[in-house]
């Protein structure tokens, strides 16, 4: 059975920020990622203008 790209992912991410996490928490932390990338699909898949500008801020 080939490993799933997005449980290679949470492995190096967790290992490369020295992060442990413990085997009952990795189908949390998956679907978690599943949900934050569902979401930035959204938001990727936007179409904008090309003269769109940001907010402004402001500081009261």
């Amino acid at each position: 059975m080939a490993a799933d790209p997005l449980d290679d992912y949470i492995h190096a991410a967790s290992q490369a920020l020295a992060l442990p996490i413990e085997e009952a928490w990795l189908p949390m932390v998956r679907v978690n990622l599943e949900v934050s990338l569902r979401m930035a699909r959204l938001v990727d898949e936007f179409p904008l203008p090309d003269d769109a500008e940001p907010a402004p801020v402001f500081v009261a």
